[in-house]
């Protein structure tokens, strides 16, 4: 069921990145378990019925919106500042950040609790006893969790990049920058949109949100806490929360004006809310035609792996399309497909180049991919690399 809620959100959609520049920031950190401060009433406008086939955003350039993924972690390591900056620098409209607590419950931004991949950790002696496995959405895990460390002592950490196989001219730049808390990365949004005069939006992901409410460090009320506090909780303030998991956007829905988006993982894996609650549906229930229109009753968006859009064989070439992006246009959702990057391992095999054995970093024909979509009729993507995004799909 479509609720005059999500109609309003689904009107204003982007349209917060116009105001996201002139809003001030200032707030220090608040942990996880604060309390949240009470919500003001959410802007209304007038409602009108679902669109059938969506149109441009409101406040967008024409064509599709480039959300840095990670910031640009195509050049530089992820959740950093010199990725979200060079992002936003190349004319990303938005950059995303995947949010986890530390033990005192403050948000940093790391793509996984476990920080021995993305961090200098292992390369501190005082830390070595705090590896150990934990097991994580039904997954044993081997490491350094943020769950371990208080701000403080992430503090003393510094990022690396995370497939330095893959990407080791990002190594160059291990050990530069700290571990950053969302207050810090809006911080950064901030001044970047000051001095670019421009609108600078963020898309902060929700990560295990079950797990980590198992734990007693829930993520969704700092998260709230932080949007009331810094005035971006409304429909017009530039963001759009994400998760994988489905409860805890429904109950977002209810204390948050922005955007929500649905992220949609790979067939066969189900969203961790959905297993712990007994429910036997997957990702794959998630989008047939009932499934978007469940959907299209909490969020605006969909974010599907792009493997859900345009499918690989088992020799991981490209097939024909799905009907996803049609599906999901018709109960009124955007599609913002992830993630799209340079490199020929991210590419269906028919658009790698070079020859058998060549360099791990070497570029694909990832202009074929972006055109691809594109010509499906995708509204945005999350991309490595904004600048080869921003090249193909501006028109």
């Amino acid at each position: 069921m479509i609720t005059p809620g999500s109609l309003s959100r689904r009107s204003a959609l982007w349209g917060g990145l116009a105001a996201a520049g002139a809003l001030a920031a200032g707030c220090a950190d608040t942990p996880v378990g604060s309390s949240p401060s009470p919500a003001g009433p959410a802007p209304t406008e007038a409602s009108s019925p679902a669109p059938q086939s969506p149109g441009p955003v409101p406040g967008q350039p024409p064509g599709v919106m480039v959300v840095g993924h990670r910031g640009a972690s195509g050049y530089r390591p992820e959740h950093t500042s010199a990725s979200y900056e060079l992002a936003i620098r190349m004319g990303a409209a938005a950059v995303d950040v995947d949010l986890c607590p530390t033990r005192d419950g403050f948000l940093v931004a790391r793509h996984e609790p476990e920080i021995g991949g993305t961090t200098d950790v292992a390369d501190h002696p005082e830390f070595a006893s705090r590896r150990t496995t934990k097991v994580i959405d039904g997954a044993p895990t081997e490491g350094w969790f943020t769950t371990d460390f208080t701000l403080a002592e992430i503090r003393t950490l510094r990022a690396k990049e995370r497939i330095p196989q893959t990407r080791p001219h990002n190594t160059l730049y291990d050990g530069r920058y700290p571990v950053l808390t969302f207050d810090e990365v809006l911080d950064l949004l901030d001044r970047l949109a000051a001095e670019l005069r421009r609108p600078v939006g963020v898309l902060p992901e929700v990560k295990h949100s079950t797990y980590f409410a198992s734990l007693g460090l829930p993520v969704e009320p700092v998260l709230v806490d932080v949007l009331r506090r810094r005035g971006r909780d409304r429909a017009d303030s530039g963001v759009i929360i994400q998760s994988f998991e489905t409860r805890n956007l429904r109950d977002l829905e209810g204390q948050v004006g922005c955007p929500l988006l649905q992220l949609v993982d790979s067939a066969g894996v189900a969203p961790a809310d959905l297993v712990a609650a007994g429910d036997p549906r997957t990702f794959d229930a998630l989008v047939t035609p009932a499934g978007l229109r469940d959907i299209a009753g909490y969020a605006t968006w969909i974010g599907p792996s792009k493997e859900r859009i345009v499918p690989l064989d088992p020799a991981e070439v490209a097939g024909p399309p799905t009907t996803l992006v049609a599906d999901a246009h018709a109960v009124g959702l955007r599609v913002m497909p992830y993630t799209f990057r340079n490199e020929n391992e991210f590419l269906p095999a028919n658009l790698r180049r070079g020859a058998p054995g060549s360099p791990a970093d070497t570029y694909g024909d990832a202009f074929a991919e972006y055109a691809q979509h594109v010509g499906l009729g995708v509204d945005a993507v999350f991309s490595d690399n904004a600048d080869t995004a921003l090249a193909a799909v501006r028109p």
